[in-house]
Parts: C-alpha cells; structure tokens; sequence
C-alpha cells in the first residue's frame, strides 16, 4: 500500500503536463468600461458555515509512506503561510495501519491554527469516519466517491451496496462539516440530488482533466488493458453545468484540471463557492520548492483580483452575474441534456 501511494503520487506528477480541461469552451464577454478599483475586490467565500479569505485551496492528494509525509508537511507549510485551507488525502490507509498515522497528522502539527479537511473513502462507516477526524484532528470530513479508480485498481473494492447508508450515517452522525466528493470523475445532476437526498449540504464535484485515476490504475495493471476507460466521466466545467439548477440548495465546489486563475475565475462565475487545486500545486512542490510555491500563491491570488476586476464583479457573488459564452462540445453537452446554456450569455443585464 505504501508502495501504491508513492507510485500514485509520481504518476500524478508526469499526468500534470498532460491533462487538457474543457475550460477552453467558456469565455467570458468582455465589457470595455470598468467600474471598480482592484483594491475593491473581495475574494472572501462562506463555507461550511463560515468564512474563508480566499475561494481555493490545496485539494486532497496524498498520506500513507514517509514521501508522502514530507510532502504533506510542505502542503502544510504553504496553507500555514498563505492562509489556504488545506484537505489531506485519504486517511483511509492510516486507518488500517496505524504506522502510518503521522504521515496525515503532520498536517496539523505543521499548520495548528489552519483549516483542515480529512478524507476517507466511501466505504468507510460512521466508526471509520470518527477516527480518521480524529487522526487528523481536522474541522471537517471529506468522503470521496471512486468507484471508477476501484474497479480499474488490481486490488481495488468491489462491493458498493453500502455506500449510501455509509453517506447518510456519516452526515447524521459526525460532529463536523461532511462534503462528498468526486476524484477526477466529476457528478451528474441525478448524482447531487441524491446526495441532497441524503443530508450532504457540500460537494466537489472533480471533474475530468485533472489527475485521471484510471490511468493511474491502468499503469499498475500487469496488462495495462483499460486505457479504453481513460476519458470516463464528466469534465469539471460540464459538472458545473449539471449542478446549476442544484447550487442555491447545496454548496458546490470545483477541482479537477485547475491551474491557472481563469479556471479559478469561471469556476467560480458558474456558481462553485470555492475551488480546490491538486496538480498544481503537487508539481510546484516537487519541482521548485515551499518557498516558490508560497510566492506562486501570492501572485495567483493577485491575478484572481485582476480577472475580478476585468469582469466588473467586486464579490464572488457578482462575479455569477457575469455573462459566458459557451461553445463546442460543452454546448453539445448542455443540449443533450437540456440545459438552458444560451441563458450564461446575457446575465449581466
């Protein structure tokens, strides 16, 4: 298991350079005349019922192996100086083997004032979920949905039957904030008003054009014979779109294939109140260091004030009032399935 930790983790680094996301397909309409300085700009975002300084963070990536826990002490590291909430990886390894519990508990130790989010697969029950808040000591839970990197891992879970009372024991029986979310498979509509169903009040939707979980999988198989699922899933701007009829009754959170402060800028404009970054900031860590990656986060959130500014939008709330056009197979996606997309092109008005 340490082993398929740090594989994942050096696969997920060589995908970074790889992956293409469906942002491209949704521009925003330039209007000429501006109306707001940039020191206007408010970034802050509520969640799980209280206030952050900024709508993204570091995502759930890693734990498990001594790497591992190096890496997520420079995570640590970075939330801690730039005030970024921070979600560890799965916990779920720590659970089994305890040796391996202070690769997720540096986090906290690194970062003792910063706001954490645990992580646990979808199989975990109530007991499960309590211990793996305990271990991290973190402010809220996290359960990822991951069927389609189970069912391609040559020793992955094939029995699901219980996740959906998992879910809703979970949500009605930890004391802490629970979010569900995808990793790199994004949701349907059908999926979210399930989870409503079930009492989650926050998902991550994870959209395709990140880390691809299959392909990770698939490079571990002795055949590597299911590259044919690579492309599985929806992307992370079509999962958006999905949940727009949703977004006024659950919280919505965007990652999968962000990098850059555009993506963050038109996740935001469809209606996610925060957006969680992994790739981007394993590769910055790896290859250029804590410094460097606290410096980048700077500068990001600078640039997201930049886009603020040149979209008219003083809040994030304004920002959902921005018109998009939205083109290509993105288009073809929202006409299948009957979503009103012509309706993003004139919301300023």
């Amino acid at each position: 298991m340490k082993n398929r930790k740090d594989d994942h983790i050096k696969l997920a680094d060589w995908q970074y350079a790889q992956s293409a996301t469906d942002f491209d397909a949704i521009r925003f309409v330039h209007h000429s005349l501006p109306h707001i300085d940039a020191d206007q700009v408010q970034l802050n975002t509520q969640l799980f019922g209280q206030e952050f300084p900024f709508p993204f963070f570091i995502n759930a990536m890693t734990g498990g192996s001594e790497w591992t826990k190096a890496i997520n002490e420079k995570f640590a590291t970075v939330a801690r100086e730039t005030g970024l909430m921070m979600a560890t990886g799965s916990v779920s390894q720590a659970i089994k083997d305890p040796d391996t519990a202070d690769s997720f508990q540096i986090v906290r130790q690194t970062n003792p004032e910063g706001f954490i989010i645990a992580n646990v697969g979808m199989n975990h029950g109530l007991s499960g979920a309590k211990r793996a808040l305990e271990i991290t000591e973190a402010d809220a839970l996290a359960i990822h949905l991951n069927t389609p990197q189970e069912l391609a891992m040559p020793e992955g879970d094939r029995h699901f039957q219980a996740v959906r009372d998992n879910l809703q024991a979970i949500v009605e029986g930890v004391d802490r904030p629970v979010m569900v979310k995808e990793v790199g498979f994004g949701m349907s509509r059908e999926t979210i008003e399930e989870l409503l169903s079930l009492g989650v009040k926050t998902v991550d939707i994870s959209g395709q054009g990140g880390t691809n979980f299959i392909a990770i999988e698939n490079e571990r198989r002795s055949l590597k014979d299911m590259d044919y699922l690579t492309q599985w899933g929806q992307s992370t701007a079509i999962s958006l779109l999905e949940a727009q009829s949703l977004k006024d009754e659950v919280d919505i959170i965007a990652s999968g294939g962000v990098k850059t402060p555009l993506h963050v800028a038109l996740s935001l404009a469809l209606g996610a109140k925060a957006v969680g970054m992994s790739g981007q900031f394993l590769h910055l860590v790896l290859n250029h260091g804590v410094q460097e990656t606290i410096d980048w986060v700077e500068e990001f959130k600078d640039q997201v004030r930049m886009l603020m500014v040149l979209t008219n939008s003083q809040s994030l709330s304004d920002l959902e009032k921005t018109d998009l056009i939205i083109s290509g197979h993105v288009r073809d996606w929202c006409q299948a399935r009957q979503m009103p997309y012509q309706n993003f092109s004139h919301r300023s008005h």
